[in-house]
């Protein structure tokens, strides 16, 4: 064999090699490196408390670490858009909840992403019913009381809402819109002013996360009259849902769940779709979830993708008629 034959067999033979640990790589499964997951509210909110319980739980069954970051600003569009805007390799995702997926896309005119079009739904992780509440003088002592009272004085009440846009805001915008009220909305900065301004009279109302009411509801300064989930809820099974009193298909929860930047391989977000679930079903994380005030859910990246787009369906209209905007 001359040179030249040398240099040919010896070319075709690391052209093989190559082929081969190239096939080796592509068959590594993934995950094959850290993963980063970015939390859209602050540390210690609830979202920040749910991720962090499914990034301990992901590092162990996926066999990598995720590394949490908080990404907070601005209501959680600001963590939102860099999910969306983040590498499209499966390694950075993120739980992002109702606003910055549902009600955003109205309450801001320039959001610098569609959450339709540049996030890829993993899976819904937790919802959560408003309470409504009154203050305890207020005599009122059942939905359908509050409702006839709110009707008989128009423009006469006040209710608290933990600030202009919110899932409170719009929750009791929607409840307005369907029963013919016009109640006063007073915005607050956060949910406990709110909570407290309902307890001394300072307003007659809130509609608000249970977590945040409770205290004040066991201490008798407010009432609870109805949650705003479509069934009652599991948690306070005493407490009719506004749906069962009179509103049929009134629904307002908060909800949260996982994303990726469209564009994100399949198998990814299969992978950690599969893992979510397994997580979300295992009693240890559902008692926690429950006891941050959430019920866990799960399901399909497809079926999260259908429930984001009705909630978009279902809240631009309130936000449209409130006038509610964020910018």
């Amino acid at each position: 064999m001359d040179r030249r034959q040398l240099l040919q067999a010896g070319a075709a033979t690391a052209a093989v090699a190559a082929s081969l640990t190239a096939t080796r790589v592509r068959a590594q499964p993934w995950p094959t490196r850290p993963l980063r997951m970015l939390l859209t509210a602050p540390p210690g909110s609830s979202i920040d408390v749910l991720g962090r319980l499914v990034a301990e739980r992901l590092r162990e069954r996926l066999g990598q670490p995720v590394v949490a970051e908080n990404r907070a600003q601005a209501g959680g569009t600001v963590g939102t858009d860099a999910i969306a805007k983040a590498e499209r390799d499966g390694y950075t995702f993120g739980l992002s909840f109702t606003g910055p997926m549902a009600t955003a896309p109205y309450l801001y005119s320039r959001l610098p992403y569609d959450p339709a079009r540049d996030l890829a739904p993993i899976a819904l992780v937790g919802t959560a019913p408003n309470l409504l509440a009154v203050n305890s003088a207020l005599p009122v002592n059942t939905f359908r009381e509050f409702i006839e009272y709110v009707r008989a004085r128009p423009g006469q009440l006040n209710y608290a809402s933990v600030g202009n846009g919110s899932a409170s805001h719009l929750a009791m915008e929607l409840l307005k819109a369907q029963g013919r009220l016009y109640i006063v909305h007073i915005p607050y900065n956060g949910a406990p002013p709110a909570a407290q301004a309902t307890a001394a009279g300072e307003v007659q109302a809130i509609m608000s996360n249970p977590t945040s009411l409770l205290p004040l509801i066991q201490a008798r300064r407010i009432k609870a009259l109805a949650v705003t989930s479509r069934e009652r809820w599991p948690q306070m099974k005493e407490l009719p849902s506004v749906a069962e009193s009179g509103f049929a298909g009134f629904e307002a929860v908060a909800w949260n769940g996982f994303v990726a930047p469209a564009g994100t391989p399949r198998e990814a977000i299969e992978r950690l779709n599969r893992e979510i679930n397994a997580i979300l079903q295992s009693p240890q994380t559902r008692d926690r979830i429950e006891a941050a005030g959430w019920d866990a859910a799960g399901g399909t990246p497809e079926a999260f993708a259908q429930f984001m787009a009705a909630e978009r369906a279902r809240w631009q209209p309130v936000i449209r008629r409130s006038g509610a905007r964020l910018d």
